[in-house]
């Protein structure tokens, strides 16, 4: 990867979890100058006015990858079992899996809609 080249920034390996309506966490793959590699975790909200988004980073670097899984392990798990263990965490999983549906379906027939209006011969 050269440095001069604006490809630097790019990430090697993406992936995103969305959050809601307005929260997106990225997690991405990055390479060092000296061809070593670290993980950005990026949180990106919306703003309320809707005018862009707002970015928190959070630098991972692979020496600290087993200690960092190991405590947000233990974190979430604490949450999970001693703090409220009859929460249903899935609750959020189906909700959002319902809403990408819905927006999935909104989007064919908006596509639909459009190619048949495109299609037609007169």
């Amino acid at each position: 990867m050269e440095y001069g080249d604006k490809k630097k920034f790019e990430p090697i390996y993406s992936t995103k979890v969305r959050a809601g309506k307005r929260r997106t966490y990225f997690f991405d793959v990055r390479e060092t100058k000296g061809g070593d590699y670290f993980v950005t975790l990026t949180e990106s909200t919306r703003k309320f006015d809707g005018e862009g988004y707002e970015r928190h980073k959070i630098f991972l670097y692979k020496e600290d990858f087993n200690r960092f899984l190991k405590e947000l392990e233990a974190t979430i798990n604490h949450v999970k079992n001693d703090l409220m263990p009859d929460y249903d965490y899935d609750e959020f999983t189906k909700r959002q899996e319902e809403w990408e549906k819905q927006k999935a379906e909104e989007e064919a027939e908006g596509k639909s809609e459009e190619s048949s209006e495109d299609d037609m011969s007169w």
